[in-house]
């Protein structure tokens, strides 16, 4: 396999698709193509990047080609087994897959004025309103999860899964712009960020030389 991802700093997609493949265990090449460079436009022409329209990420199976997150993550999860990334509680899967699909299509404002930038913490500023009611469903849907399904696990579901990749561009998004969140969920997002393939994601982003001035600003 092959997963082709944009800047490891930046790229809040990207690291999903990553962590999916990682989740997986199954061997896969990583290509980083940086964002928005002088070849972006072309590169996003090229064959490997047809299917996707030139988004990232975007995996190669052989012939078989997935792009999107969340169907990167369904189509692995058919390969290995869905409990590797979904509860086996008929009842928690089925809020596990109302979360991972909420966080897929919404919270517009938090994605648009604190875009991802894994190498930051900006000194706090005020959210927007809109943004502060998006907080406010992230922190209802992470404390139903761990009051119900969470048992003596870390994570969401107990054991990390598909739910806590969609999530983990939120988490490292609130320590970036120091954004406010429930005092029940510093201990979730501490094992999140702490968890060994965030912590890999984290150390390669700190090393990358890309540099997208219109994501080094505080707050958009």
């Amino acid at each position: 396999m092959k997963l082709i991802i944009g800047n490891k700093a930046y790229s809040s997609w990207s690291l999903r698709g990553w962590l999916a493949a990682k989740q997986s265990g199954l061997p896969f090449e990583e290509v980083v193509v940086p964002l928005y460079d002088d070849d972006w436009d072309r590169r996003r022409a090229g064959d490997e990047f047809a299917p996707s329209s030139g988004k990232v990420p975007i995996l190669w199976d052989g012939e078989a080609v997935v792009w999107d997150s969340l169907a990167i993550i369904d189509y692995l999860a058919d390969k290995v087994g869905r409990d590797a990334f979904w509860p086996a509680n008929d009842a928690a899967r089925a809020m596990a897959r109302s979360m991972a699909a909420e966080m897929h299509s919404s919270f517009p404002h938090l994605r648009r004025q604190h875009p991802m930038n894994i190498r930051q913490v900006f000194p706090p500023q005020r959210p927007t309103d809109e943004v502060l009611v998006e907080l406010q469903r992230v922190m209802e849907l992470w404390a139903q999860a761990r009051a119900r399904f969470g048992g003596q696990g870390e994570f969401l579901f107990g054991a990390f899964g598909a739910v806590d990749i969609m999530f983990a561009p939120v988490a490292t998004r609130i320590v970036t712009y120091q954004l406010p969140i429930a005092r029940f969920a510093t201990g979730y997002m501490q094992a999140l960020l702490n968890h060994p393939f965030m912590q890999d994601w984290i150390a390669s982003a700190q090393e990358e030389e890309w540099i997208i001035q219109k994501f080094e600003q505080p707050a958009a």
